[in-house]
């Protein structure tokens, strides 16, 4: 799709706006990795060799382990193309996955004992991760991604959601954080890793703004209205990239969503159960936390129904997909359990997501259920969606040629 101002050629010059959302889930981060591989595998069999994910969506939007994906989807390399080829997710998450997320020997302590070293501080120091992503995104700003992203994070000493985007960061210094700050502080996941703090300045001025900042899911885990959202923003505010003579025209809207999967089924808990807890076992039952997981999946099942919605109402359903498998049990339901087993578990569940029957959340149930009888999997969708990214990248080759 070529460069245009350091993002793909703008939506202005072709007739859909395009939205790539992954969520937050640490360890299963190799999920959404799964199948970002086969998509970009289906684009590159269209386009060729050197198809990148970040050539054919506007925005790209990521949330904790979904923020580093999104880093590694967007930032340059020395060439000014995105750092990683989707296939090289996995690899990544394999070779770091266990240093990141060190397993401790802790099965000789009690429960107790457990509570009270996570009591003293975060489970993890993250220094492995920091410095992973500080090598892997050097001093790249968020202005400079290959493609626009959207990063959010929650800033506890504002008590307030703050949302790095591309778009803004061109027009406000003090938003033109690191990239390496930012995904630092999306992944700050309370009790996990520690807090993130930073400071951004704007040389013309003087100004400065500090930035207190923990894991974007507590903001939101599921980045698809957030990222529509912001898009709707940049139509607003009349950037040129997204002329339109209409400001509400989300019809123009292809989004491509992808979970890190949940636990639902397992019936991990119950009312009666709960009736009974206090606020340490609200933060620690086991090896879970019950509060950070309940949130986690609210928020993103909620956007879900939002999104769902929101398309089926503007008859476009076929440009909305969902991505997300609701079955995790054990090991695979957790964030943080990097050994090799469960790992190459994850990729298993993500390879057999794609052969599944194409899915959408059911408000009353909470279960993921078939579409239009479940004739097309997740596999077939993602090619379908592969071929209308090619057929609007070369719309938008063909306008601006044309000029």
């Amino acid at each position: 799709m070529g460069c245009h101002g350091g993002a793909a050629l703008p939506p202005s010059q072709g007739k859909l706006i395009t939205v790539l959302s992954i969520d937050g889930g640490g360890i299963r981060g190799l999920i959404p990795a799964t199948i970002l591989a086969c998509l970009e595998a289906k684009l590159q069999e269209l386009d060729g060799p050197d198809a990148r994910i970040a050539d054919y969506f506007d925005v790209i939007a990521g949330t904790s382990t979904g923020a580093l994906i999104t880093a590694m989807l967007a930032a340059p390399d020395e060439k000014k193309r995105p750092l990683f080829q989707a296939k090289d997710l996995t690899t990544f998450y394999l070779e770091n996955g266990p240093r990141i997320f060190p397993q401790r020997k802790l099965w000789f302590l009690t429960p107790v004992a457990k509570m009270v070293g996570l009591l003293m501080g975060p489970k993890y120091d993250g220094a492995f991760l920091h410095d992973k992503i500080k090598t892997l995104t050097r001093d790249v700003t968020i202005s400079e991604t290959v493609t626009n992203v959207v990063v959010p994070a929650f800033d506890v000493k504002r008590m307030q959601p703050v949302i790095f985007t591309t778009y803004e960061a061109k027009k406000e210094p003090l938003k033109n954080a690191h990239l390496s700050d930012i995904c630092i502080s999306t992944a700050a996941a309370p009790t996990y890793f520690p807090a993130h703090h930073f400071t951004t300045r704007d040389d013309e001025t003087g100004r400065s703004r500090q930035f207190h900042l923990v894991d974007g899911g507590v903001a939101a885990n599921n980045l698809t209205m957030v990222a529509m959202s912001m898009l709707t923003r940049e139509v607003l505010c009349k950037n040129l990239d997204f002329h339109t003579d209409n400001p509400a025209e989300f019809r123009r809207y292809l989004v491509v969503s992808v979970g890190t999967g949940a636990a639902k089924q397992s019936e991990k808990y119950t009312a009666p159960q709960c009736a009974k807890w206090g606020l340490l076992r609200w933060l620690y039952d086991g090896d879970f936390n019950p509060l950070i997981d309940i949130l986690s999946h609210a928020s993103s099942d909620m956007v879900d129904i939002h999104a769902s919605v929101l398309f089926k109402s503007l008859r476009c359903e076929e440009q909305y997909i969902r991505i997300q498998d609701e079955t995790l049990t054990g090991s695979t339901s957790m964030v943080d359990v990097a050994t090799k087993e469960n790992m190459d578990a994850l990729i298993g569940i993500g390879e057999k997501l794609l052969g599944k029957p194409v899915s959408r959340v059911n408000i009353d149930t909470g279960e993921y259920e078939p579409i239009d009888g479940g004739e097309e999997t997740n596999e077939e969708a993602l090619a379908r969606f592969a071929g209308m990214l090619s057929e609007e990248r070369r719309e938008r080759q063909r306008t601006l040629n044309s000029y």
